[in-house]
């Protein structure tokens, strides 16, 4: 006889697991992606290496326009690397204090430019072992600096909104980012990751908010599981 016993699995878990079992179609979601944003960018201004990775680390809890207002003058006053090294910590501090964690920002920052003084020739490594052994500098900030400033696709970066569209769309059951990128490894191709990242970051931030997704104006609403179920939502509690 057959157990009568109700699944262990949370609703969400369900959902997570009838999505992997349909299959994300990526070339239908690359294409839709191109054609909405096809300029998408990094919204960090920088005009070298050393400029992305210190704007990078310092958007760590902080908007990139905030740190767009901050950089300017951060930069002229500390231009490379020996600059940055030496500024002293109070000082620092202060430039950087509407960022948020300037403490240890600050702290990161100088100790991170000393590295590249000491072991690099005051250059930013272009690998991704050299990049993620600086301090302050982890995966996800090594795949913004070589993604964008170098051109060279080692991963996909993972910030919250990518966490969120990726789970929203199906194309990974994963919360954890390393296991997220992983996913997305497997999935887009490689000379798409850095140009993807920057399109789902553009699509979560204009149409695919956190709590109020615009999912009646999504042009991905076709290749979204989870859109789906909210427009199948919302027409029953109208019928109702």
């Amino acid at each position: 006889m057959a157990s009568s016993r109700p699944s262990s699995k949370t609703p969400a878990a369900k959902t997570r697991t009838r999505r992997a079992a349909a299959g994300p179609d990526i070339a239908a979601t690359l294409a839709k992606l191109d054609s909405t944003y096809p300029d998408a960018r990094c919204s960090l201004d920088y005009a070298n290496p050393l400029q992305l990775l210190v704007a990078t680390i310092l958007s760590a809890q902080c908007t990139d326009k905030r740190v767009n207002m901050v950089t300017p003058a951060l930069f002229t006053k500390y231009p490379a690397a020996p600059q940055l090294a030496a500024a002293p910590l109070d000082q620092l501090e202060r430039d950087i204090q509407s960022t948020g964690f300037f403490r240890n920002k600050a702290k990161n920052l100088r100790a991170m430019a000393a590295a590249l003084v000491q072991r690099h020739g005051n250059n930013v490594p272009n690998t991704m072992d050299d990049l993620v052994n600086l301090p302050g500098v982890g995966r996800k900030t090594a795949n913004v600096v070589l993604g964008n400033a170098f051109d060279i696709n080692v991963g996909v970066v993972v910030d919250t909104h990518v966490a969120r569209l990726c789970q929203r769309l199906g194309l990974t059951q994963h919360t954890d980012p390393v296991k997220i990128e992983q996913d997305l490894m497997r999935l887009i191709p490689a000379d798409r990751w850095c140009r993807f990242s920057h399109q789902l970051i553009a699509h979560g931030r204009s149409v695919c908010m956190a709590r109020n997704p615009d999912c009646a104006h999504c042009p991905l609403l076709s290749h979204c599981p989870d859109g789906k179920s909210r427009m199948g939502q919302k027409a029953a509690g109208k019928r109702g």
